[in-house]
């Protein structure tokens, strides 16, 4: 190593250069491949745009999970290319964003080009391009440390191409970049199936509160199949053995509020819309009146109340208490009277007849959230008892499954980042796989 082991390592970059093996080159980015830059064409010249050549800007990419780029939003056209700087970037490149946003990075999948906002990287060995795309997450903090700017950051092309990055033997490179694309693999088919989750409970929870489960413990058929299982209401086709009632008729609003600053309430979770994820019922994060420094009378909350953001953007949250609490003024406790299913109640104000109404009536005054007399105005099919329990069932049963492949990808993606830093440190050499 250049310098003596016992000197502290100046940054955080240098530091994870100390720990590679010993048998590990490091190289300049240059001395990896070329540094390109981008360019825009003019707006002004109609004809430099729309175009069969994909232009890339970092907003495409900060916000990109996959590592290829097959195409971009922007085409420019060959005369826009010549007159604005623009290089064509062979497929294999390596894009990073060295502008505002840095250290986003993506392989291009077809020759393309970008604006401004990029460094690129045309490798002289391009098979390499996947081992540098996952080494890139270490090089981040360092593009960060070595950017400049007062409107925004951004690293010049003689910094970028001066940073130095490990250099393993050619076969180590690619079988650290297959290892780590493995996972990047399962991790995206496996986030794939909770997204396909989240849309197939959303249908189902729509089916539930229309068409209700029938006596066999099924969906009951929808109304073009079986029309005289339904009779027709202002609100639409509902199960002729459902009622139709407000929603306030089978809840109830816990008044009073409570100092939060008081024992024992500030020692209780406080609940704002922030700490509820959007459309699942789950809450995300579970915070003391204390740590938040609440000084405002809150609302208490008790197990089986509905706690129910009553503002926008967040009329699409609710959750299901498990134990006493508080909540922030921004939302209710909507307590089930007797005889209501909690889950049930959750379910009709997630879903999306309920939520519908409560985004078109929330707009009616200059603070958009929605009062208890607008939500008086919500009446709805009620099934019985019974059934309401039943369809809280196929929701919990919808919940667990998406839980359970949630856990999977959680486990992936830490496996994933203790991996891609024991093999991008040499820490576990994958020389044995090799020797195999």
């Amino acid at each position: 190593m250049s310098e003596t082991p016992n000197v502290a390592p100046r940054h955080q970059y240098e530091a994870f250069l100390r720990q590679l093996p010993a048998d590990w080159e490091q190289k300049e980015i240059t001395q990896v491949g070329a540094v390109v830059g981008g360019g825009t064409p003019s707006r002004a010249v109609p004809s430099f745009w729309r175009g069969s050549i994909p232009w890339v800007t970092p907003g495409e990419v900060s916000g990109e999970a996959a590592k290829l780029l097959h195409d971009t939003i922007d085409h420019i056209s060959a005369s826009g290319r010549a007159g604005s700087g623009a290089n064509l970037l062979p497929a294999g490149s390596l894009l990073v964003t060295t502008r505002a946003t840095l250290g986003a990075r993506v392989i291009n999948a077809v020759p393309m080009t970008t604006n401004q906002g990029f460094k690129s990287i045309v490798f002289n060995k391009p098979e390499e391009a996947s081992y540098y795309y996952h080494l890139f997450e270490k090089v981040k903090p360092e593009l960060v440390r070595r950017a400049s700017g007062t409107t925004f950051l951004e690293i010049s092309g003689a910094e970028f191409g001066s940073i130095k990055v490990p250099s393993p033997s050619a076969a180590e490179k690619l079988k650290i970049a297959e290892l780590l694309d493995a996972l990047d693999t399962a991790i995206h088919q496996t986030d794939a199936i909770v997204e396909k989750l989240k849309q197939v409970k959303q249908g189902l929870l729509y089916d539930l509160l229309t068409r209700g489960v029938g006596a066999n413990g099924e969906l009951r058929p929808c109304y073009n199949q079986a029309p005289d299982l339904y009779k027709q209401t202002p609100g639409g086709w509902i199960p002729r053995e459902w009622e139709v009632a407000p929603l306030v008729s089978k809840i109830s609003f816990p008044e009073g509020q409570v100092d939060p600053r008081r024992t024992p309430y500030r020692d209780w979770t406080l609940v704002a819309p922030d700490h509820i994820e959007a459309q699942t019922g789950r809450l995300i994060a579970k915070v003391s009146a204390a740590d938040q420094n609440a000084i405002s009378g809150k609302y208490v909350f008790a197990p089986n109340d509905i706690i129910y953001s009553k503002i926008r953007p967040y009329l699409r949250k609710a959750v299901l208490a498990d134990h006493f609490g508080l909540c922030s003024a921004d939302m209710y406790p909507l307590r089930p009277n007797d005889g209501v299913a909690p889950r049930f109640i959750l379910a009709v104000i997630l879903g999306h007849i309920y939520s519908r109404f409560a985004e078109s009536v929330s707009m009616r005054s200059g603070f958009p959230k929605i009062n208890r007399n607008e939500m008086a105005e919500f009446s709805m099919g009620w099934p019985s008892s019974d059934e309401q329990k039943l369809i809280a069932g196929f929701m919990e049963q919808a919940d667990r499954e998406q839980a359970l492949e949630e856990i999977d990808l959680q486990k992936l993606q830490q496996l994933k980042a203790g991996l891609m830093d024991d093999l991008l440190t040499g820490r576990i050499r994958v020389t044995p796989l090799l020797a195999q």
